[in-house]
């Protein structure tokens, strides 16, 4: 297998690429459009066709890449099936998988942070948790129908019960972490320090915190998979 993990400093985005060594079939997790570009370079210089471009959910703080990336490659736009977006290729439902060569990716609906939110499980050992689980934090549950109560139901039941090996991939880190697994966040993210879901619901709610900069002119856009008029 191929992996590669690319960052926005803009938004401090992670983007992975994922693709299979022996087809030379790729896809890539949470484009940012700026950097669309340094991505066509890397599948040409990798020798790698992209068949997918999946966007963990839709996003406030970037434009997403989705709509040039198959402008340029003609490769399928993915997202949950509860993003209810017309621009997209394939709505995947939870639990639904997409085969890419011997690689298995399978998705799963975590919402809370927006009620789109969606990880993608790489089978067997790794998982793009988007801004569901971050390294040593949660995503934010304030706007675009976030909900701390679904959030709790996303982490505790579903992320957490996978094996404490599995390595996570986030799709932020403001404080240059890259990868994290699922025993260390249990044991060591402040934000899963709780006792039950109503702290959680009253922790996440007492936070105040500033809109994206972004988010006026990337929530309309990524409503269209980034494509701006």
């Amino acid at each position: 297998m191929i992996f590669r993990q690319l960052f926005d400093r803009v938004s401090c985005s992670y983007t992975y690429l994922v693709a299979s060594h022996k087809q030379r079939e790729a896809l890539i997790i949470d484009p940012v459009l700026e950097h669309v570009d340094l991505y066509l370079t890397l599948l040409s210089e990798l020798n790698l066709e992209l068949r997918f471009a999946i966007d963990t959910h839709v996003h406030a703080d970037h434009i997403s890449g989705l709509a040039a990336l198959r402008e340029a490659t003609e490769c399928a736009t993915v997202m949950g099936e509860m993003a209810q977006l017309g621009c997209t290729s394939i709505n995947l439902r939870d639990g639904e998988q997409l085969q890419l060569g011997e690689i298995t990716i399978q998705a799963l609906y975590t919402p809370g942070h927006t009620d789109n939110s969606y990880c993608y499980f790489l089978l067997p050992d790794r998982i793009f948790t988007g801004d569901t689980l971050l390294i040593r934090g949660t995503g934010r549950t304030d706007f675009q129908n976030g909900d701390p109560k679904a959030q709790f139901d996303s982490l505790f039941n579903k992320l957490l019960l996978l094996p404490d090996e599995t390595y996570i991939f986030p799709g932020h880190d403001y404080n240059g972490m890259t990868v994290s697994t699922i025993g260390e966040e249990r044991n060591h993210n402040p934000r899963l320090q709780i006792n039950s879901e109503e702290d959680y619901v009253l922790m996440m709610n007492s936070l105040v915190l500033d809109n994206p900069k972004m988010m006026d002119v990337a929530l309309p856009a990524n409503l269209k998979c980034g494509r701006q008029e």
